[in-house]
């Protein structure tokens, strides 16, 4: 592989690092009494304020003269970001941080799938395979959460599934399943703006792309606070400083290189390598909050690893048969 080959998945690797601090400074700002909500719509405001000289120096012609058809697609782009990022943030309020990143991460599966309806692509089996794994070890990971699945006691270690723990009616697994489904609507979404932003990467640079689609989401994200009645204001200055951080890394540093990325990677390569994310989020929240992990969980940080692994060598397949865009 040359350096011009390989410095994709580099700046890749870049994005997935940034994007593991996403749910450590999310908790930060929340423990500082700051709605969910808001926190979305302040990353996105920063993003938003950050990106725009930048975007406009730099493509300033381009933003003027863009189709219509590209500011739909952009719109569209922007409001499957702000739902992605608002169901995400919120689950955070429910569940660990391990299981809500590792769930948000399950972007190939979706994305795997509608690619095969709406395109015809069909992914080679070591995609398949790493897909696979990758989606069991993000429901490991998840439905540990809460006792739900255990390890059995014995000389020869089974799994367990407690049925009980998952659909009682009130306690940690039951509030913590409904953070899960957050999280599993904000991969669905995520997806859906993944999608569309390989559409309009077609004819786009990443700047004018990602400007487009932080702005649309910012006002999303300013209606739908209005309506539910929230304020912006009057939070401790630390929760800013966080959300500050928030918009800086995670959302301009390690978006806009997964955005960039999708420009020279396939959009389920991209998908499966940003589920490195949970096994680095989940290594921050130890050290920092004290959230440990059971064994299952250790099975499921590895089976993502395989299956990023053996998403890379799908990659490569692909590139040297010239089979993907």
């Amino acid at each position: 592989m040359s350096h011009h080959r390989f410095f994709p998945y580099l700046v890749l690797l870049f994005g997935v690092l940034i994007a593991a601090t996403s749910s450590i400074l999310v908790r930060l700002a929340q423990a500082n009494g700051t709605p969910s909500l808001v926190v979305t719509s302040w990353r996105l405001i920063f993003a938003a304020i950050i990106l725009t000289p930048i975007a406009w120096q730099r493509r300033g012609p381009e933003l003027r003269y863009l189709q219509r058809k590209d500011v739909v697609f952009g719109a569209v782009a922007g409001v499957f970001l702000a739902a992605h990022l608002a169901t995400w943030i919120y689950s955070l309020e429910f569940t660990s941080v391990a299981s809500s990143a590792a769930l948000v991460s399950t972007n190939p599966l979706w994305i795997a799938l509608a690619a095969f309806i709406f395109w015809g692509e069909r992914p080679s089996r070591y995609t398949i395979i790493g897909v696979a794994a990758a989606i069991i070890g993000s429901t490991l990971i998840a439905f540990s959460d809460g006792g739900v699945l255990t390890i059995g006691p014995g000389t020869m270690p089974t799994i367990q599934f407690n049925w009980q723990k998952l659909m009682a009616p009130a306690g940690k697994a039951d509030t913590a399943l409904w953070g899960d489904i957050l999280a599993l609507v904000g991969a669905m979404t995520g997806s859906a703006y993944l999608l569309v932003g390989r559409t309009l990467r077609a004819r786009l640079s990443t700047i004018a792309y990602v400007w487009l689609a932080y702005f649309v989401a910012m006002i999303t994200m300013l209606m739908v606070t209005s309506l539910v009645g929230l304020s912006l204001f009057g939070y401790p200055w630390q929760a800013y400083l966080w959300i500050l951080l928030l918009a800086l890394g995670p959302q301009l540093l390690g978006h806009t290189s997964f955005n960039w990325a999708l420009a020279h990677l396939s959009t389920t390569f991209v998908a499966l390598s940003i589920l490195g994310e949970p096994v680095g989020s989940a290594i921050f929240a130890y050290f920092l909050f004290g959230e440990t992990f059971a064994s299952i969980q250790l099975l499921g940080f590895v089976l993502l690893l395989v299956g990023i692994g053996m998403g890379a060598l799908g990659e490569q397949t692909s590139a040297d048969s010239g089979s993907y865009h």
